[in-house]
Parts: C-alpha cells; structure tokens; sequence
C-alpha cells in the first residue's frame, strides 16, 4: 500500500531555494529547526544529518562542517545568510563555479545515474511510476504538494 502524501510540513521550503546562491543549505536548516520544535517526522529523522548519502550530509562534505556544529549554532538563532557565513568561516567557501556545479549536481540527482534507482523507489512508495519525475528534487517537490504529477507529464 502506497504511503500518502503530500507531505505538508509548515515551514519547511523547497530544496531548490537558495541562501546567498545555495540550493538545499535553508531546507537543511529548516529541518533542524523544525526537529527542535518537535514538528518533522517521525520517518524523517534517519536521513537526517550525518546519515551517509543524505542531502544533509552531502551539504556537509561540501562545505567541510561538522552537522552536529552546525545544528548547535542554528539553534541558538541568527539568520539563514548568517548561518552560512559561519559554515563559511568554520568549513570553507566554496567559490562561485565550485557552487554552479554543486547547484546542478543536486538539482539533477536522481537523473540518470546513481541516484536513479533510489528516485524510482521513492516514487514507488508514494505509488507513482518510475519516470513521474526525473530527479529526486522535483520528487521532493511532489512529496510535498508543490508539484503535480500532471504537471510533469509531456
């Protein structure tokens, strides 16, 4: 039986919007906030942070900063653009290409390589055929009532 969705968190933005020209770092940290509220899932908690192959993690590497660092500072509050002032100074920052590729590196995940299995299985739990969307943001983006799967068809 296929899980329902979307999955309507408040507060929790899309993958694809940006803190200063980041894709993912504000989703990221609104996950944090949002556990320390007590108000993601419960199902969620696993991929979250340093779990290997996670967004969050992936985000980490990038950035070269400590998850458990990061989730400590994001709690004691500032702003997002803030926030990845202080990944800069404590990790590293990136360069302008460096971000255009780590950008089209995680808007096309999913999309013809190795990510393409996990995205079809993912579409399969909420029982949607493989091919509903071809990367694991837009598949975000229909978990969470974002995008339609009519709106992705030909």
């Amino acid at each position: 039986m296929p899980l329902s969705y979307p999955t309507l968190i408040p507060g929790l933005r899309s993958p694809y919007d940006q803190v200063n020209g980041l894709v993912y770092f504000g989703r990221m940290l609104d996950k944090i906030r949002l556990t320390a509220a007590g108000k993601l899932p419960e199902g969620w908690q696993p991929m979250r942070g340093n779990a290997k192959g996670s967004f969050d993690w992936r985000c980490c590497e990038f950035l070269k900063i400590d998850y458990t660092a990061l989730e400590a500072e994001t709690l004691k509050g500032g702003s997002d653009e803030s926030l990845l002032a202080w990944a800069y100074a404590n990790g590293r920052q990136p360069t302008e290409q460096e971000i255009e590729v780590w950008n089209s590196f995680m808007t096309k995940r999913g999309w013809r390589d190795a990510g393409t299995q996990r995205l079809n299985e993912r579409l399969e739990e909420i029982g949607l055929p493989p091919g509903t969307v071809q990367t694991m943001f837009e598949y975000i983006e229909i978990d969470e009532g974002r995008l339609t799967p009519e709106a992705k068809k030909p």
